[in-house]
């Protein structure tokens, strides 16, 4: 997606040579195709995620604002642990993450969406804010129409910085990710090697973690 993109590029050029830029680097007028579908998370008192920012085009998706409002409580109940983790491996080990996933309305409707979360640094820290971007994969008709209620998780990948040692964490993402009624409780899905914008990679069922990733 193009916001994707765009946000990305910005976001991994002006980090420099740190595992994630500082928030007062953000230039909005350097992305300006990408404001309307552009957020920024905070941690909360309940050290939870909720929007501080968000854009107008990503408000219309909900037909509702945003700011002030939890990320952590937009997501399904089982996806719940998956996404803790997955914002652990952001804002602890400095990955990028980028998140497919399926919203679903009152009516049933769905659509699918794509987000990407990346760490950004806050008084030193980036433990407490996350920069991200989530545009609708296609548009119908009712978008902005008929509010997302429930969103579920549909794919991941991660890209970790340089020199950071991920399997650890890659496992409890992976394990957290893929649903147990795929592959049962105690099952554990064999990982496959495979190409990921050409970048070498490990597949777990529809998890693609990627080593490595400054370029």
């Amino acid at each position: 997606m193009q916001s994707t993109k765009t946000l990305y590029t910005y976001w991994n050029t002006i980090r420099g040579s740190r595992s994630a830029p500082d928030r007062r680097d953000i230039d909005p007028t350097r992305i300006r195709e990408a404001l309307a579908n552009t957020f920024i998370l905070e941690l909360d008192s309940a050290d939870k995620f909720s929007f501080r920012l968000a854009g107008s085009h990503l408000c219309t998706s909900y037909c509702r604002e945003l700011k002030g409002r939890s990320f952590s409580a937009l997501w399904h109940d089982r996806d719940g642990d998956a996404m803790d983790t997955l914002i652990r491996a952001v804002t602890e080990d400095h990955a990028v993450a980028l998140v497919t996933f399926q919203g679903t309305t009152a009516l049933h409707t769905k659509v699918s969406f794509e987000t990407i979360l990346m760490p950004l640094r806050h008084n030193g820290s980036t433990h407490t804010r996350i920069l991200g971007a989530m545009s609708a994969v296609e548009e119908p008709y009712w978008l902005g129409v008929q509010p997302i209620l429930e969103q579920r998780i549909t794919g991941l990948r991660l890209i970790w910085p340089d020199e950071v040692p991920a399997e650890e964490s890659a496992r409890e993402v992976m394990a957290s990710v893929v649903n147990e009624s795929e592959y049962g409780a105690s099952a554990q899905p064999a990982a496959m090697p495979t190409t990921v914008y050409g970048r070498s990679a490990r597949r777990y069922a529809h998890l693609a973690v990627i080593d490595g990733g400054r370029n």
